[in-house]
């Protein structure tokens, strides 16, 4: 896999971004993001390729109308704010596009950090020229005011949704998911075939259902963005419980999608890996244990020395990235996130593709973010 992406990035080194600035709107939805959504809209005025901000209030009990209402008058060229009775973020993005007038829109979420000084957008917004119907951009972590768990899950984020997603659109024909943090998309197209609120997952739904109607679905991994990463455990298992049974009853909403190329290639890799991986662990506890193991004996099943390795220099690279060195050796502890999505799937997950049943979608603590 590594491999193929590298080849990947080779072949499309010389890609340019498009010229055509200020050709797209962004929408913004927000539900009780005042600590955030100043910070997340201001780094959009600022960037080159947006012509305006459509923010939806979707009816919020904190003070993000009232945030809202002062960017407006502070940026009236740039900012229209729409205020409605909460439906969801599948309902408050598709409002919002009742106010696009652009060909294309980004649609981010409130949390989100978009560089305003690069041109990530340009290249996606090059991947729509070329004939892309919807492109999707790499979220990777905003480790500012971020303590220990964002920045274990920043060491081998990145990385691995770029090599993921770069692999399963070449194998699969189209990537996993476009996320909602990070996505583009023609305008025509959206109107007919939207967002909805039938599942806590609705860009993972959107995405499936552009592929099985055939749209084209791309990748831009020059398009990074920081959305906000949950700080406590009890944040981390809600977020996590909710992209994993959401995944579930996407897998039962689209069984046909299943067994197609990028069903193949990209649906049921990822959670044919997670069952037998859970399978190994448990035969190798039980094996452990009848055998009388030493504590060492588990301390290298949850950290085998390839693993360390592997993730060492995967950690490596989001050092770099990040200019944070500590984000190389924080990397053996992304086991933790390895080990949390198996136990979902196993409590909530399995369950949850038979019923089709979801929990209330849990929104995680904000808190302010300082960008630099």
């Amino acid at each position: 896999m590594s491999l193929i992406v590298g080849l990947y990035f080779l072949i499309n080194l010389r890609k340019k971004p498009s010229a055509n600035l200020h050709s797209v709107d962004a929408i913004v939805p927000a539900y009780n993001e005042e600590l955030c959504i100043e910070d997340s809209l201001k780094s959009l005025f600022l960037n080159p390729y947006i012509n305006k901000v459509i923010c939806v209030n979707d009816g919020s009990s904190d003070g993000t109308k009232k945030v809202l209402d002062r960017m407006q008058l502070e940026w009236p060229e740039k900012l229209i704010v729409v205020h409605q009775k909460n439906t969801g973020k599948g309902g408050a993005l598709m409002n919002g596009l009742n106010y696009a007038i652009t060909p294309q829109v980004f649609l981010t979420d409130a949390d989100t950090y978009v560089p305003p000084d690069k041109h990530g957008l340009g290249y996606m917004l090059a991947e729509i020229e070329n004939g892309a119907d919807a492109v999707g951009g790499i979220p990777s972590s905003n480790l500012n005011e971020a303590q220990l768990l964002p920045h274990i899950r920043a060491t081998v984020k990145m990385p691995m949704i770029i090599m993921k997603r770069t692999f399963q659109q070449w194998l699969g024909g189209a990537p996993f998911i476009i996320s909602g943090s990070c996505g583009m998309f023609k305008v025509d197209i959206l109107k007919e075939n939207g967002f909805s609120d039938r599942t806590k997952v609705e860009d993972l739904d959107l995405t499936w259902t552009w592929v099985a109607k055939g749209y084209k679905i791309r990748q831009a991994n020059r398009c990074v963005v920081y959305p906000q990463e949950c700080n406590t455990l009890s944040d981390e298992w809600k977020r996590w419980r909710r992209w994993i049974v959401g995944y579930a009853v996407c897998m039962r909403l689209h069984k046909k999608l299943l067994f197609s190329r990028y069903g193949i290639a990209s649906i049921l890799p990822m959670f044919l890996v997670i069952i037998f991986s859970f399978y190994m662990y448990i035969a190798h506890i039980i094996q452990t244990s009848l055998e009388q193991g030493k504590l060492t004996d588990f301390i290298f099943m949850f950290f085998p020395m390839l693993w360390v390795i592997i993730v060492s220099i995967i950690g490596l690279f989001s050092a770099i990235y990040h200019r944070s060195w500590k984000l190389m050796f924080l990397a053996p502890l992304a086991i933790f996130y390895v080990i949390l999505a198996y136990v979902i799937w196993l409590l909530y997950g399995v369950r949850a593709f038979f019923t089709g049943k979801e929990p209330v979608r849990d929104k995680p603590t904000r808190y302010k973010n300082v960008v630099e």
